[in-house]
C-alpha cells in the first residue's frame, strides 16, 4: 500500500512541486485514516523531502545549462567582457586627452 501511495504522489509533476506542507497534511491525513502507521508517514516524508531535493537540484542545472547556450547563441557579450572593454576605452581616452 505504502508503495502504491508514493508512485501516485511522485506521479505527474513529480515530487519537486509537493511543498513541505503539502506533504505534512498528506501523511497526516493519512495516519489519521489509519491508512498508514506514524512511523510509515514520517519514513514517506522524508523520502518525499530527499527525492523533492534532488529533483530540484536537477531542474536548477538542466535550466542553467539551457539558459548558457541560449546567452552563447545570442552572442551577447559578458559582464567581465564588458568591464575590460570599458577599462580599455579609458585607458586610451586618458592616452589620448580625451576624456567624457
Amino acid at each position: 500500500m505504502l508503495e502504491e501511495i508514493k508512485k501516485g504522489l511522485l506521479s505527474g509533476l513529480g515530487a519537486v512541486f509537493l511543498t513541505k506542507e503539502k506533504i505534512e497534511r498528506i501523511t497526516r491525513t493519512m495516519v489519521d485514516e489509519a491508512k498508514i502507521s506514524k512511523e510509515d508517514a514520517h519514513n514517506l516524508k522524508e523520502e518525499l523531502y530527499k527525492t523533492g531535493e534532488r529533483e530540484w537540484s536537477e531542474l536548477e542545472e538542466m535550466f542553467s545549462g539551457i539558459i548558457k547556450k541560449i546567452m552563447q547563441g545570442l552572442d551577447l557579450c559578458s559582464r567581465k567582457e564588458m568591464a575590460e572593454l570599458q577599462k580599455r576605452v579609458e585607458e586610451l581616452e586618458k592616452r589620448n586627452g580625451a576624456g567624457v
